[in-house]
């Protein structure tokens, strides 16, 4: 049976934007993050995250790093009752220094790989589903994957719903403060 998703993305939605997280002390989860999280399980949507992480590719930490943490996210929101379905990331980047990585892609957002990927491994209802970001590339993301896109104003949200988003062709649905008001307006969108 199908279930609607939220594709989270991570740096500046779930965690705070700190640029790399280049040393796992550097990821700290965002007040309300694991309440928004545990609303969506319990409301049943997959909760999935969505991450560019171009400093692989950058040669700024290893992939071994990711996994550390991602895993510790894992565990700091366990400890709050709430999980992550899935977790996409994109470690390219075509400018970077680590050959294997220093490629053009389709996973990098705005790019639909990681969507195309978690429907791949999850059935999921995609005309139900939303896109919860910081960032415009997230947006496009959503617009480009007909999802429904969210953008918050932690991370990099202030700036680039000020001065980027009225450049652009293309508008979020709604924006929130953060990621647990943006899961609150979903739920009461029925």
């Amino acid at each position: 049976m199908k279930r609607p998703a939220v594709f989270l993305d991570r740096d500046g939605t779930i965690n705070e934007q700190m640029g790399y997280v280049n040393h796992i002390s550097r990821f700290v989860l965002l007040p309300g993050t694991a309440e928004g999280i545990r609303l969506l399980n319990s409301h049943g949507y997959l909760a999935i995250v969505l991450s560019n992480q171009s400093g692989v590719a950058r040669g700024y930490f290893p992939m071994a790093l990711i996994d550390r943490v991602h895993a510790h996210m894992e565990d700091l929101l366990a400890k709050e009752g709430a999980h992550i379905d899935g977790i996409f990331f994109c470690p390219h980047y075509p400018r970077g220094i680590v050959p294997e990585y220093s490629v053009a892609c389709d996973c990098r957002k705005p790019g639909t790989g990681m969507v195309q990927k978690a429907c791949e491994k999850f059935d999921i209802d995609m005309r139900n589903s939303y896109v919860i970001g910081d960032r415009c590339s997230d947006i496009e993301l959503a617009v480009r994957s007909h999802l429904q896109g969210i953008m918050v104003r932690t991370g990099y949200g202030l700036g680039d719903i000020e001065y980027v988003l009225p450049q652009k062709p293309f508008k979020p649905l709604h924006i929130a403060e953060d990621l647990l008001h943006s899961v609150c307006w979903i739920i009461e969108q029925g």
